[in-house]
């Protein structure tokens, strides 16, 4: 994030608030985990970095505490990006196995063939880059991948429930690939179930079964927690992020 990026975000949307441009500057480097969980904001130095004056750094950054990805911390003079925590995504993961179980269900009766061949792309390319520990290629089909299940289910509602939850979902999500990528067959038992659970909520869908659709995303989603807990050597794995 710099100075650069900033400028083309201005040139791009010249109506916007400055504010709101860094505020989305921020917010893209915080779900990706470019900027770590549990890092102090420095308002002074983002603002040096971006070449612009405080105020709309501290704007952003309130934006942010109020969006729930920064907390502030009187005692500590400062502001901190969200930690993330086992407990906390095994929280977010049962609302997300109840919305994603249920569109993988709907999912079956409304994807036409279309979408079921984006998915299998879609899946295999994911299961070639668990095999080559390819980061790069997991974050490419991974998230487009259930956003694609989502999207095609047919429930507003829905959909609507997990555009709230994305935000949050995004940076668990992003963790887990890079747990992943540290990975091997030999240290995480899970991980070829990780690998292969893409395969199986779509050959459920392709083949019109709506109750084995809504069991394979619930197994997917409960092999990503089981991959993710014993990701930390017996602690938290999400302590090595910070």
């Amino acid at each position: 994030m710099d100075r650069y990026q900033l400028q083309d975000l201005i040139t791009e949307y010249p109506e916007a608030k400055l504010k709101d441009l860094v505020m989305q500057m921020l917010y893209d480097e915080i779900i990706s985990l470019k900027i770590s969980p549990g890092s102090r904001l420095n308002v002074n130095q983002l603002a040096s970095v971006l070449g612009i004056s405080r105020t709309p750094v501290v704007e952003a950054v309130a934006g942010l505490v109020e969006m729930g990805f920064v907390v502030n911390r009187p005692e500590q003079s400062g502001s901190f990006v969200l930690e993330l925590s086992l407990p906390d995504m095994i929280s977010l993961y049962q609302v997300r196995d109840a919305i994603e179980s249920e569109a993988a269900f709907l999912c079956a009766y409304n994807a036409d063939d279309t979408v079921i061949r984006e998915l299998t792309r879609l899946s295999d390319a994911f299961r070639d880059s668990v095999t080559m520990h390819d980061i790069r290629g997991m974050k490419d089909t991974d998230m487009p991948f259930h956003r694609l299940i989502i999207d095609s289910c047919g429930n507003e509602y829905l959909k609507r429930s997990y555009a709230q939850i994305l935000p949050y979902l995004t940076r668990y999500q992003a963790s887990m690939l890079e747990f992943i990528g540290r990975s091997t067959n030999d240290n995480n038992p899970w991980l070829s179930n990780v690998k292969y659970n893409h395969a199986a909520v779509v050959s459920a869908i392709r083949l019109r079964l709506p109750e084995l659709a809504r069991q394979s995303m619930a197994d997917h989603i409960a092999s990503s927690l089981s991959f993710t807990s014993l990701s930390g050597d017996g602690v938290d794995p999400f302590a090595s992020l910070k």
